[in-house]
């Protein structure tokens, strides 16, 4: 890793930190501490990156990407561990990209909802799509509107 990979990915994650609403810049805001608290990360690994010394593991960027609300996979790219191609989107639910969309049911199938709860996932998610809702768990229905 160079040293302009670290500075870069360290920029780029300051930002999303002062998004989040966590205090970095001033000394005594609290916002290091708190980060590492709710991410369960050494408030050391924090430092060390803010203060563009080393890389958190990947245990770490894990934790932070929880807590900062952004994937994984962006952190991977973000720090230069890995490339857009190294981490290719899936096909499936590209809708900004002109790939086919997840129907409720497809979503439910992929993230393994039991049999039992299925109508309850196809209703309460279906209240959530921009395009009609999902009257009958039987009912298929786009996970983005066309």
């Amino acid at each position: 890793m160079t040293t302009g990979e670290l500075d870069r990915f360290a920029t780029w994650i300051e930002e999303l930190i002062r998004r989040r609403g966590f205090d970095i810049d001033s000394p005594r805001g609290g916002g290091k501490s708190r980060l590492a608290d709710e991410a369960g990360v050494h408030r050391a690994a924090i430092t060390r990156l803010l203060q563009r010394q080393s890389m958190p593991d990947l245990e770490t960027t894990r934790r932070l990407a929880q807590v900062l609300q952004v994937p994984v996979r962006d952190m991977l790219i973000q720090s230069g561990r890995l490339t857009e191609e190294d981490l290719p989107l899936p096909a499936t639910g590209q809708a900004s990209m002109g790939g086919p969309r997840l129907t409720l049911e497809e979503a439910a199938d992929g993230l393994g909802i039991a049999a039992d709860q299925r109508e309850m996932f196809l209703r309460v998610a279906g209240q959530f799509l921009p395009s009609e809702p999902v009257a009958a768990a039987g009912r298929r229905a786009p996970l983005a509107s066309d």
